[in-house]
């Protein structure tokens, strides 16, 4: 801690670090063109790093500079249940091997305060129609995921500095925005900017209140969860100014969608981006949002807002005590970090996007940034006339509609749309297409509050929207069972069915199995689309219906106005629904149960948790990088849910088999999410996608769709899960070769941990996403990177060859990727190694996060 530059903060009893002092004792001036980012990271250095480094680190945020480390340390970490839960769960695991060897397990435990929210292990099995919907659901969650409860709830007694917030109770990102995040922290005396990583990508969700937050695999939570700094070189950082106003009858999420077309194109992967300018400025704090939660759909690494009075009023609105959006407003005056503070800002990249030229948009049908407006369905052959036959679901049928996701129901504006305009299709007799499976899933329960307060929660649930859960449902894969006669219909005549939703993912086969494909849609939107019934509809001229009277109903004749959606905005959204909200939430209680052992009992028959096998067998062995077989060739744009699913396990599969061999009944089956605690079950969802196209298989020169695999030297096609077996009994060493973005989508750990277990230990790619590929490392797989101009194509890679990997691992050095043809020809790539950073391959040759932190804890224990 660097005590020379702790001062009194003006105007309070509290004291800062004065990181605008450290900055412009290095270079005068400097700090009035730092970017806002620079300025919070500067900060943290100040008061966190070693003051025998802290020159040289700030000279990197200063000078712009990407040759060097530098570390950061968040102030807390947030996780959900599925990769919070794995997280905890190879704590677990690691006190497990450090008591194994001596040391003391109970020592383990996170030294950065942990909030662990559950919210991700609900499916939407009871429909919003259903008027027991919610408590239904419910029962169902706690009865499948009795052994994943079992297992937090030690957690929570075992485990020091993790809060847990039960189910039922709203989604990660949305309680972080509404509640969890202080803006400002103040601990042992000292005011300073909030920050935290979260597990899963769409963390930057509270990026929009000025706070840095960005998305983190679990292993990488694990570490700064054990008190480990966060090591990075200094991200391009981009200034997206923002001109114009959003048009009337346009939302916040026909904004974000054409924001992510646009940025997505602009390339702002691995960036930071901040907001700013007139546009940005008359943007509500959920406007704001709904930009910062999808800033991985556009590939950044963070989405910033300044802070400024949007924020106090957010702040204010949603409860916050006086005392404590006082300070956010002092210090962030105080220290630059206020909104009029920045007009000096200087950014590597300056984009302008104008709000007035968004029109009405849908993203589909396969990927977020995959932008069309509404009024263009028709020439994109989306819409169009279908043959309506009596008691038959029409092609394009809509089966899902849902109105769910962080993204759009924490902002009030896009939820009140929707019910005005479901009061207004239930004034004019409209009604839900009967096929359609609707529902309403908030990520806070203050939604239904301020819904009941203006008299539209009963109007939406008129038409099927009643509230199923308060959790991440639909857009996570939990969207639950369809109607076994809808289901049968489908499979009987083939149909192209469909997803409409709020969410922020939209990729093949993620939403439902027999949904072919998803669109994302606003609030008011996913009504529309539950009254039409089907995407074969052009929403923008098609009739919805008749009146009483005989007359054509259309969208824009129940399509609130900005004035009525504002109006009851103000009217109905109050204070004290947050407070009545939060505060029993959040209350501390005292434990007065029984007290737990530092090791947890692992139950041999769960296939939710089980003790994780990172410190043995072919794990803990050595990783020679030579004579690798390809497990699969893939294309551009592989999703971490291409490889480790999260929706529903179908009994056909490789875990859905397994699950009924370990006695499971096939109704409880749950999510492949779900069961990420248990490696055996989860290791059988690796590729297991039905949508995978690997390319060493194929037909009639074509490459085949599915969880398919080509085993070699043999040439024999079969299911990926049955290759995967074959090739871990030959313990033979394998490679991925890929194309370009590999990995992104969701932060999942097992998107890595899959592919390690199958004994992977190189992926050859042409680019990687961020997260995926600190997972990657994480798990002491290698990441390596084809030059430009240097692919599976030009390379002309089937499948046949083995590969080996030469030269000294170090940080982004060149490597060599030898490839063995099976004409005995030999090819010599150059490739770029992607471990980024000393910490990196310091965890990469340690065979990963929880190895490493495992022979550090125990050298420590030796010499204390």
């Amino acid at each position: 801690m660097n005590t020379e530059f702790r001062k009194p903060l003006p105007g309070s009893r509290l004291d800062f670090f004065d990181a605008r002092a450290a900055v412009e004792a290095i270079t005068p001036g400097a700090y009035a063109t730092l970017p806002y980012t620079s300025r919070v990271l500067a900060e943290n250095l100040v008061r966190r790093c070693d003051p025998a480094t802290l020159n040289a680190s700030l000279s990197q945020l200063i000078e712009r500079k990407r040759d060097l480390d530098f570390p950061w340390f968040p102030a807390r970490v947030v996780c959900h249940d599925i990769l919070g839960q794995t997280a905890l769960v190879d704590l677990a695991g690691l006190r497990d091997a450090i008591a194994l060897q001596g040391g003391d397990p109970a020592q383990v435990n996170p030294v950065v305060p942990t909030q662990l929210i559950v919210d991700h292990s609900l499916a939407v099995e009871a429909g919003g129609f259903d008027p027991q919907a919610f408590e239904k659901n419910r029962a169902i969650e706690d009865r499948r995921n009795e052994d994943r409860f079992h297992f937090i709830e030690w957690t929570k007694k075992a485990f020091k500095n993790v809060d847990v917030i039960p189910p039922g109770n709203g989604i990660m990102h949305q309680i972080n925005l509404e509640k969890m995040s202080p803006v400002i922290q103040v601990r042992d005396g000292v005011a300073f900017p909030d920050t935290c990583v979260g597990t899963d990508s769409h963390t930057p969700h509270v990026d929009a209140l000025g706070v840095i937050a960005i998305g983190v695999g679990g292993l990488e939570a694990e570490s700064v969860m054990l008190g480990r700094a966060s090591w990075m070189r200094l991200p391009e950082s981009v200034g997206v100014e923002l001109t114009g106003n959003l048009q009337p009858g346009i939302t916040a999420t026909d904004m974000v969608l054409a924001l992510t077309e646009f940025l997505r194109q602009q390339k702002v992967v691995g960036a930071w981006l901040e907001f700013f300018g007139e546009g940005a400025s008359a943007l509500t704090l959920g406007d704001r949002a709904t930009i910062s939660n999808m800033a991985p759909e556009y590939g950044a690494t963070a989405a910033m807002f300044y802070i400024d009075q949007q924020t106090i009023a957010y702040l204010k609105l949603t409860g916050r005590e006086d005392e404590q959006v006082a300070l956010v407003e002092q210090y962030a005056r105080h220290t630059g970090l206020w909104a009029d503070d920045l007009k000096g800002a200087q950014y590597e990249r300056g984009l302008t996007f104008d709000l007035s030229s968004v029109v009405r948009n849908m993203a589909g049908p396969s990927n977020p940034h995959a932008r069309v407006a509404t009024r263009d369905l028709a020439s994109k052959g989306i819409s169009g006339q279908w043959d309506e036959v009596p008691g038959q679901m029409p092609d394009g049928a809509v089966i899902i509609a849902a109105i769910t996701s962080c993204t759009n129901t924490s902002n009030p504006r896009n939820v009140i749309a929707a019910g005005l305009l479901a009061r207004n299709a239930n004034k004019l007799g409209l009604t839900r297409k009967p096929w359609v499976k609707s529902s309403l899933a908030p990520g806070s329960k203050t939604v239904a509050m301020y819904l009941e307060e203006a008299g539209l929660g009963h109007e939406l649930e008129k038409l099927g929207f009643g509230v199923v859960a308060f959790a991440c449902t639909t857009c996570n894969g939990m969207s639950g069972a369809l109607d076994p006669v809808i289901q049968q219909e489908i499979i009987d005549r083939d149909l192209y069915a469909t997803a409409v939703l709020s969410g922020n993912r939209n990729f093949d086969g993620r939403i439902h199995p027999y949904a072919k494909q998803a669109f994302l849609a606003s609030p008011p939107l996913v009504v529309a689309y539950a009254i039409a019934g089907t995407i074969r509809f052009d929403i923008e001229k098609d009739v919805l219906g008749l009146d009483a009277d005989g007359k054509e109903i259309r969208l824009q004749d129940i399509w609130p106005s900005d004035e009525e959606i504002d109006a009851v905005v103000k009217a109905s959204v109050k204070p004290e629904q947050f407070r009545a909200v939060y505060i029993p939430m959040f209350a501390i209680h005292e434990d007065t149960g029984p007290k737990v052992t530092p090791l947890y009992d692992w139950r041999p028959q769960s296939t939710y948790i089980r003790r994780p096998p990172y410190w043995e067998g072919a794990l803990a062995g050595a990783r020679p990088l030579k004579g690798m077989r390809p497990l699969a060739v893939l294309p551009d744009n592989i999703t971490t849910d291409h490889l480790s699913p999260s929706n529903a396990i179908m009994l056909d599969s490789a875990a859905g088999e397994y699950l009924a061999k370990m006695g499971l009944p096939e109704v409880d089956f749950n999510s492949y999410a779900t069961h990420r605690g248990d490696h055996l079950t989860a290791q059988r969802a690796t590729f297991a996608n039905p949508k995978l196209f690997n390319e060493m298989v194929q037909e009639n020169g074509k490459v085949k769709q599915g969880s398919l695999a080509r085993i070699e030297p043999e040439g024999k096609v079969t299911r990926m899960w049955e290759a995967i077996e074959t090739y871990m009994e030959r313990k033979q060493p394998l490679i991925i070769i890929a194309g370009a973005d590999y990995g992104q989508g969701s932060s999942r750990d097992w998107a890595a941990k899959g592919v390690r277990l199958a004994g992977v230990e190189a992926i050859a790619a042409e680019g990687f996403e961020r997260i995926h590929r600190t997972n990657l490392v994480g798990m002491g797989v290698l990441p390596l990177e084809f030059l430009p101009g240097t692919d599976r194509h030009t390379l002309q890679i089937d499948g046949s060859e083995t590969y080996d990997v030469v030269g000294e691992r170090t940080p982004r050095a060149q490597l060599t990727l030898v490839i063995n043809r099976k004409n005995g020809e030999r090819v010599e790539v150059p490739v770029t190694c992607r471990l980024d950073t000393a910490e990196e391959v310091s965890i990469y040759e340690a065979g990963g996060v929880l190895q490493r932190f495992a022979q550090d804890f125990l050298e420590s224990a030796a010499t204390a």
